[in-house]
């Protein structure tokens, strides 16, 4: 490959600013730079000069000579001062020896092609970078060791163990493997549903510890919804009044509960629109809704309003939605937030309840706040003391889903028409499923757009 060149801190003035440069010429840009040969892996202080041998600045020089390199291939170290001025002035002398400007991320896709990481593991240097939290560096950084990637390649050997058994099947009907009856393909079967579900699990936590959880607050107007969302946010975010229908458009906020990342969206009041304004409010209440993570669903404890889920039953019938009512429950994304508990005396805190989890506060005097923000964390599956955890982006959750899916597929071959060669083809499309995760079969097109989302000099 040709040689690349980038500022690898960050833009703006530093103590130390990094200049990095991979590829075959890296050497003979360091003995120009330098004026001596370096000795790989030693730390050379030393002045810098450019192309025309004019000193530009002075600082440490590191040489990597491949394959023992981040990249894999001859990489060499500039640390500098960290002026942008002197830091391009270093970049332009590398760039006249012989090195292009590199693209964002192409330090890392050369890394991955060069078989230095997978693809998980170089989708997790961009992730600990962007870490909002100290549990989402913890899991990126254990992503970016190889934890992620070591559960998937865990699979993939169950996957491939499975699939050498049935083909055998397949291919030598003579020695008579009957893998109906033996039972031994469908307990290697469920052995592998069992293992993929708990990696699916573990990475949807991961997603949402990485991108958040969107938290949706619907009800009645003046059921106290704007009170709520500035309760969690610990801000006047939304405006409170008496009157009815005071927020007219979605508000968001985003806050952190422990280091778990929720994106907190407050809604118009649903009802049967007054206005054009409030018409459009309420169409983007229920556009929320459907991309919701969790639904609070306010109640007026204060008002009668006994029942939550004949509330949500008529909020929907209002719509003509009176199935997807059914169906939200059913997706158990529902937390209802008995609100007013200062005028209802009702008793504060959270109910695990059968088809829903209630809380009972009041928002405005700020009880019952707490609970709620327990309860979200465990919804998120906080765990302060969790060991293994790792980030997932929503492609793992779909390449995941896909594998499930198809393995899934498969044991329908099985049960249904005993047809091997479809169940060796499931397997084959969960196997590629999987290894889209890792970057084993991945399509061209997918690598630029992951990379091209990182920081050039990464």
């Amino acid at each position: 490959m040709d040689t690349i060149a980038a500022i690898a801190t960050a833009p703006g003035r530093g103590g130390v600013g990094i200049v990095r440069v991979s590829g075959t010429a890296a050497l003979t840009i360091a003995e120009a730079v330098l004026g001596f040969t370096p000795t790989p892996r030693y730390a050379h202080y030393s002045p810098f000069k450019d192309h025309n041998g004019a000193i530009l600045d002075e600082g440490i020089a590191l040489f990597f000579p491949n394959p023992n390199s981040f990249t894999g291939e001859d990489v060499f170290e500039l640390q500098g001062h960290g002026g942008p001025v002197v830091l391009d002035l270093i970049m332009q002398s590398c760039l006249a020896l012989g090195a292009r400007p590199a693209r964002p991320g192409e330090f890392s896709e050369r890394a991955f092609l060069n078989d230095k990481m997978d693809l998980a593991q170089a989708e997790a240097i961009a992730d600990l970078i962007d870490s909002a939290s100290e549990q989402a560096a913890r899991c990126a950084l254990r992503s970016l060791q190889g934890v992620f990637s070591k559960k998937v390649h865990d699979l993939l050997e169950q996957l491939t163990y499975l699939r050498i058994y049935v083909e055998a099947a397949i291919d030598f009907p003579e020695e008579e493997i009957d893998f109906l009856s033996d039972g031994k393909v469908e307990a290697m079967l469920d052995k592998l549903k069992l293992s993929v579900d708990s990696v699916l699990q573990q990475a949807e936590q991961g997603a949402i510890l990485r991108e958040g959880m969107n938290v949706v607050i619907v009800g009645r107007p003046n059921a106290g919804k704007s009170s709520l969302l500035n309760a969690l946010s610990g801000s006047e975010r939304a405006i409170v009044t008496d009157i009815a229908g005071t927020t007219r458009d979605v508000l968001r906020e985003h806050i952190h509960i422990d280091g778990m990342p929720l994106h907190i969206i407050d809604t118009a009041g649903l009802r049967q629109a007054a206005d054009e304004v409030e018409r459009i409010g309420i169409e983007r209440a229920w556009q929320e809704i459907e991309q919701a993570d969790r639904v609070l669903l306010m109640v007026d404890s204060s008002a009668g309003e006994a029942d939550a889920e004949q509330l949500l039953h008529a909020i929907y019938d209002e719509q003509g939605l009176k199935s997807q009512a059914d169906n939200m429950i059913a997706d158990q994304r529902i937390t209802v937030i008995r609100n007013k508990a200062d005028l209802s005396s009702e008793q504060i805190g959270f109910t695990d309840q059968a088809l829903y989890p209630t809380v009972t506060m009041s928002a405005k005097q700020n009880s019952g706040v707490e609970a709620l923000r327990e309860h979200l964390k465990n919804v998120m599956g906080y765990n302060a003391t969790a060991e293994g955890g790792f980030l997932a982006r929503r492609r793992h959750i779909e390449a995941l889903k896909q594998a499930q899916q198809s393995i899934l597929d498969g044991e329908s071959q099985l049960h249904g028409m005993a047809a091997g060669e479809l169940l060796a083809d499931d397997l084959r499309m969960a196997q590629q499923a999987l290894s889209e995760i890792t970057g084993e079969f991945t399509a061209d097109d997918l690598l630029g757009e992951i990379f091209g989302s990182f920081c050039i000099g990464k």
